[in-house]
């Protein structure tokens, strides 16, 4: 039976400021891939954990049949969120412990739909350490930036 894992990561050049965010999907047979799907897209004005987010969020809503997967992300933010914070944040009305809104709740509520189709494994590991699928969302996040950075002046 294939494994299928979502390797997501959000980018943003100024916090906020232009964003993108980049998934890319594997479905693996032991070593051997079967099938990759590279994902991507941004916004002009957007925060880092926005596009974390929207990267993850994307990956669940790509797969068009419920599946089981595993989500790897490099966003404390998303995975502690996702497994851990969102219990108590439905319990207080989408209120933190210390009863403000919770940041991006349309993106949280979204996500969480996403879930519900699909049986999903969160893992987290460390950005920007050579983990060659992490490293390739990271580029398809900046890519999904770039049409939205401002052009460079030449005189």
């Amino acid at each position: 039976m294939p494994e299928l894992f979502a390797y997501t990561d959000g980018a943003c050049s100024g916090n906020p400021g232009p964003g993108g965010w980049g998934v890319l999907l594997i479905a693996r047979d032991g070593d051997r891939i079967l099938k990759e799907r590279d994902l991507f897209g941004g916004e002009s004005e957007t925060t880092n954990n926005r596009m974390e987010l929207l990267a993850a969020i994307n990956a669940l809503e790509a797969l068009q049949k419920p599946s089981d997967l595993t989500v790897v992300t490099d966003s404390a933010y998303v995975k502690n969120g996702v497994t851990t914070w969102i219990h108590g944040w439905k319990r207080n009305g989408w209120r933190t412990s210390n009863k403000k809104p919770v940041k991006n709740v349309d993106l949280w509520q979204r996500l969480e739909e996403a879930t519900h189709r699909h049986q999903v494994n969160w893992e987290w590991i460390k950005g920007h350490a050579g983990h060659p699928e992490n490293e390739r969302a990271d580029e398809l996040a900046r890519k999904g930036m770039e049409p939205f950075k401002p052009k460079k002046q030449t005189a």
